[in-house]
């Protein structure tokens, strides 16, 4: 039968549309969505590959992405990222070498004592906790965070029996919650939540314990305080590749283009199109996205043709946490100072109110700023509320805290707000139950000519800078080994294999 003309005109559009195209793809070879950590570290690997015809679309008026300080009384703070966390072990963390060591940055940092936590844990309604019961919760978490990742190698590794973190605490008759033990359950806070930004109920046990970042890398966490900021290993990475301006510094590439909002993906056999809020069309031959996960689970980039289900399920099959460090500036010190008094914890009936607090004695020595840190609905519920009421509900705290003391009200308060950014839309990933490598895979697997990368594409350090890092580098030889080798078929091996 002959095709009707109405068939063959649709023929002939397609043909055209993808002629037009091809003659239209006179732009780069690869764009990447976000300069965060990621995908200044792609670019960078494509460039040592040879592939410098790229251009970077950067929403914000910044590179380095949910690494970001800002000024606060008078001491550059960190907004988002503050440490480098797994170091002093028998790999060298790639960070920490950027930070602290034959990168030649020498950040000003502070290894984080977190091994007095004992003596400086209080409860809600004044006093101090005795130093042997908290001693003790602490030496029986130890023994059950043990027992968790011995079981946790005994667990077949396609995810079908994994467990929360919650389940494992009461295989082993430890259960840290509930209106009489709040002591018990601000240091499970401190152990699970203050690392993840989620509760033991969602978190996975198998892929979480033991976390390869500390087993990697050492066991050592360093506190970043240098007025450069932590952002500075970002600009380290981007200034071995991206043109910067001899007096200044600054980065003045014009394949940077930063304040450039993408809202479209189209993907192509022959290559993409990629569409900005400003209406602006960018065509190349392939596209590697860096934005967060949480903005992936959102509608700020919309793909099409849309993508496969397997790789839309896999993205929200994973969890975007949110962890919100508060700063409060005070007008004269009222808290503990002097060895082993860093950190101290209120230990609260309700769960991650104002939990973890810190004290900078030595990073911002006379500052009078104190760090509390929530997560999860307390950060959402801060984000939702006036910085005012925030800033009562903390010096409410102290007061309980520290009874006695003249506890004068704070001057100043700083309240990131990630979550509701719909640049981030969250601060990093958190592994869920049942969820293995498979998932992995597939996240960061490409869809055709459209690549993924970001800390929640890594394997082993998801929620790490050095996981954004590396998967920067792991993303871009995904892309270079098809772009120059065409060998474009990405293999994931199946959930039991």
């Amino acid at each position: 039968m002959k095709p009707s003309s109405t068939a063959i005109a649709l023929v002939l559009v397609v043909v055209v549309a993808q002629y037009a195209f091809l003659a239209a793809a006179a732009g780069p070879k690869v764009i990447i969505v976000g300069a965060g950590m990621s995908g200044i570290s792609a670019g960078k690997r494509l460039s040592e590959a040879g592939i410098t015809d790229f251009v970077i679309l950067e929403a914000t008026d910044r590179i380095s992405g949910r690494i970001h300080k800002t000024k606060f009384a008078g001491v550059n703070v960190e907004m988002g990222a503050n440490w480098v966390e797994g170091v002093n072990g028998d790999e060298m963390n790639p960070i920490w070498a950027m930070a602290n060591g034959t990168g030649g940055l020498n950040l000003r940092t502070f290894r984080s004592d977190f091994d007095h936590l004992s003596e400086n844990t209080y409860k809600q309604d004044g006093g101090l906790y005795d130093e042997k019961l908290v001693e003790k919760i602490m030496e029986r978490m130890d023994q059950v965070e043990e027992s968790g990742s011995k079981l946790a190698g005994t667990l077949h590794h396609s995810g079908q029996q994994d467990m929360s973190v919650m389940a494992m605490q009461r295989l082993n008759d430890h259960m840290p919650s509930g209106p009489s033990r709040p002591v018990d359950m601000v240091v499970d806070y401190f152990q699970h939540d203050f690392e993840f930004a989620e509760p033991p109920r969602v978190t996975s046990l198998q892929n979480t314990q033991p976390l390869p970042t500390f087993n990697d890398f050492g066991d050592d966490v360093y506190f970043v305080a240098d007025p450069r900021g932590f952002e500075s290993v970002v600009y380290h990475v981007a200034g071995q590749y991206l043109r910067k301006d001899r007096k200044s510094g600054a980065i003045v590439d014009p394949r940077l283009k930063l304040n450039t909002v993408v809202r479209e993906i189209t993907h192509f056999p022959s290559g993409v199109a990629v569409r900005t809020e400003d209406g602006k069309v960018y065509r190349a031959d392939y596209v590697v996205v860096s934005a967060s996960l949480g903005v992936l689970q959102t509608d700020l980039i919309r793909f099409k043709p849309q993508l496969p289900s397997w790789k839309i399920v896999s993205i929200y099959q994973f969890d975007m946490a949110i962890y919100t460090k508060i700063f409060l500036k005070f007008p004269k010190r009222f808290w503990p100072e002097g060895p082993g008094t860093e950190f101290f914890l209120h230990a609260s009936e309700r769960r991650g109110y104002y939990p973890v607090w810190q004290q900078f004695e030595k990073q911002y020595p006379g500052s009078n700023v104190l760090l509390v840190t929530v997560t999860d609905d307390e950060s959402r519920r801060i984000e939702q509320q006036p910085d005012s009421e925030t800033m009562a509900e903390a010096v409410e705290v102290l007061r309980k805290m520290f009874p006695g003391k003249d506890v004068p009200d704070a001057t100043e308060i700083l309240v990131p707000r990630w979550w509701s950014n719909r640049f981030f839309k969250g601060t990093f990933s958190n592994w869920p139950i049942g969820v293995n490598r498979y998932e992995y895979d597939l996240i960061r697997a490409p869809v055709g000519r459209v690549y993924f990368t970001g800390e929640h594409t890594s394997t082993k350090y998801n929620g790490y800078v050095h996981g954004a890092y590396l998967s920067g580098i792991d993303s871009a030889d995904i892309l270079i080994n098809c772009a120059k080798k065409k060998m474009c078929k990405y293999n994931v091996k199946g959930k039991h294999d």
